[in-house]
C-alpha cells in the first residue's frame, strides 16, 4: 500500500490515545508538522505517526490536509517565534503557536498543501542560532507559570516531556516525545556536579521514568509540574521551592547539547 501523508493545518491538533474524543490527549501537533497516515477509521479518525518524532496516536481528519511524500519529508528551518503568531492562511486569519513549522518559507511567504500563507513576524531561523544552550535557557524562562496539561505543547498547557521537547525544538535539536524515550538519548552525565545548564534530568517512580526537567545549573531545575516552575535539585531529586517538600526522585541525567 502506498504511504499517505498529511500536514497539520490548524494551530494545534489534539492527538488522542484512541479514536474517541473522550480518550486522553497524549500529544499535540503544531501547525506545519507532517504526519504519515497509518489507518483510516470510518473516515472519522486517522491513526497517524509524526514524522518529527515517530509518535503515534489518533486525530480527526479536519485537522490535517493530505500532501505528497516530497512535501511531507521537506524539513523547515523556520519556526514561528511568538507565543501566538498571526498568519494569513488561504486568505483567512489564523493564530499559530510558538514552534509551528513555517514550510516553504521565503520573503514572509510560504505554501502548505498548495495553500499560500503569509507571516510578517520575525521567524526563528534555526541555522542562525549559535549558542543553543544559552538560547534554550532563555526560551524556557519565558514559559514560567504555564499550566500543566497532559499531552500539551503550548504555553496555554504543557506537560513535562512536551516542555522539554519544545525547548529543544526551538533551538533545532529534535528529541523524542515522552520522558522515558528522551532518557535514552544523548550522552550520560554521571553526577549532578558534572551537569551543564540545559542538560535533561529524569526522575523515577518504582524504577520507571515518569518525569523530566531542564537543569538551569547543578542546584536548580525548570520543569512542568502543576505549572512550569523553578525548583531546587540535589542528588536525591527535586525539592519544591515553596513548600520544601521533596517531589521527585532523581534517576539519571542526559546531555543532548554538546
Amino acid at each position: 500500500m502506498k504511504a499517505v501523508y498529511a500536514v497539520v493545518t490548524v494551530p494545534a491538533a489534539p492527538v488522542r490515545r484512541a479514536p474517541n474524543h473522550r480518550r486522553e490527549m497524549s500529544n499535540q501537533l503544531l501547525f506545519g508538522e507532517a504526519v504519515q497516515i497509518i489507518r483510516n477509521k470510518d473516515n472519522q479518525w486517522l491513526k497517524i505517526k509524526s514524522l518529527y518524532d515517530g509518535y503515534t496516536g489518533w486525530l480527526t481528519p479536519h485537522l490535517v490536509t493530505i500532501i505528497d511524500r516530497t512535501e511531507a519529508l521537506q524539513e523547515s528551518g523556520f519556526l514561528a517565534s511568538q507565543f501566538l503568531n498571526k498568519i494569513l492562511f488561504n486568505d483567512q486569519i489564523m493564530q499559530i503557536p510558538l514552534g509551528s513549522s513555517l514550510r516553504a518559507f521565503k520573503n514572509k511567504k510560504g505554501v502548505i498543501a498548495g495553500m499560500p500563507y503569509r507571516y510578517t513576524g520575525s521567524p526563528i531561523n534555526i541555522a542562525d542560532i549559535q549558542d543553543k544552550r544559552t538560547q534554550l535557557l532563555k526560551n524556557a524562562g519565558l514559559w514560567l507559570n504555564a499550566p500543566y496539561l497532559w499531552g500539551g505543547k503550548t504555553v496555554l498547557g504543557v506537560d513535562c516531556s512536551g516542555f522539554a521537547q519544545t525547548m529543544y525544538k526551538l533551538v533545532g535539536v529534535p528529541i523524542l516525545r515522552d520522558a522515558w524515550e528522551q532518557a535514552g538519548q544523548g550522552r550520560p552525565v554521571t553526577s549532578l556536579s558534572k551537569a551543564h545548564p540545559a542538560d535533561l534530568a529524569f526522575f523515577e517512580d518504582n524504577g520507571k521514568i515518569v518525569h523530566v526537567g531542564i537543569l538551569l545549573d547543578s542546584k536548580t531545575i525548570i520543569h512542568a509540574a502543576g505549572k512550569v516552575r523553578i525548583d531546587q535539585i540535589d542528588n536525591k531529586g527535586i525539592v519544591n521551592s515553596e513548600t520544601g517538600m521533596r517531589t521527585h526522585q532523581l534517576k539519571l541525567i542526559r546531555r543532548l547539547i554538546v
